[in-house]
């Protein structure tokens, strides 16, 4: 092994033109930007959204509504799927909110309400955050309670 035959391992070194060298190197001058514009210029980022100078999506899309940022919402559970409840015999004599996420009807942190559809001919006492007038009725008309938390 001499000076004349050592290389470099291989992978070790890349094979790619260097840019903004000089004249000499091939790529030197506007160094593969082009000549004018931003994108040429040094400290250049694009902002997201943007579109050469196009109305972009976000502003050319109609916008309407409003959504009030400190809303309730409620996740629905409605009579009947209380009834299916007590015939599987998932419930017996009552249903609170620990028993509807045991068995996947709402998540852990969900505000639940008891909704109107359906028929209920069980007598439960349910604790829940909120009822449908027509909910309440129709537990309390079979001799159950509708308790609010």
């Amino acid at each position: 092994m001499s000076l004349n035959n050592l290389k470099p391992a291989a992978g070790s070194t890349k094979s790619r033109k260097r840019i903004a060298r000089g004249e000499g190197s091939g790529k030197g001058g506007t160094a593969t930007r082009g000549h004018n514009g931003a994108k040429s210029r040094s400290g250049y980022s694009r902002k997201i959204g943007f579109e050469g100078g196009q109305m972009p999506l976000q502003r050319r899309v109609p916008k309407f509504g409003f959504r009030n940022m400190n809303r309730v919402e409620y996740h629905g559970v409605n009579l009947d799927t209380l009834q299916m409840l007590v015939d599987e015999g998932k419930a017996t004599d009552s249903i609170n909110k620990e028993i509807l996420v045991a068995n996947g009807l709402v998540a852990k942190k969900d505000l639940v309400k008891i909704l109107g559809r359906g028929e209920l001919t069980a007598t439960i006492k349910v604790e829940v955050d909120a009822f449908s007038k027509t909910a309440k009725e129709a537990i309390e008309a079979k001799g159950g309670e509708a308790l609010t938390l």
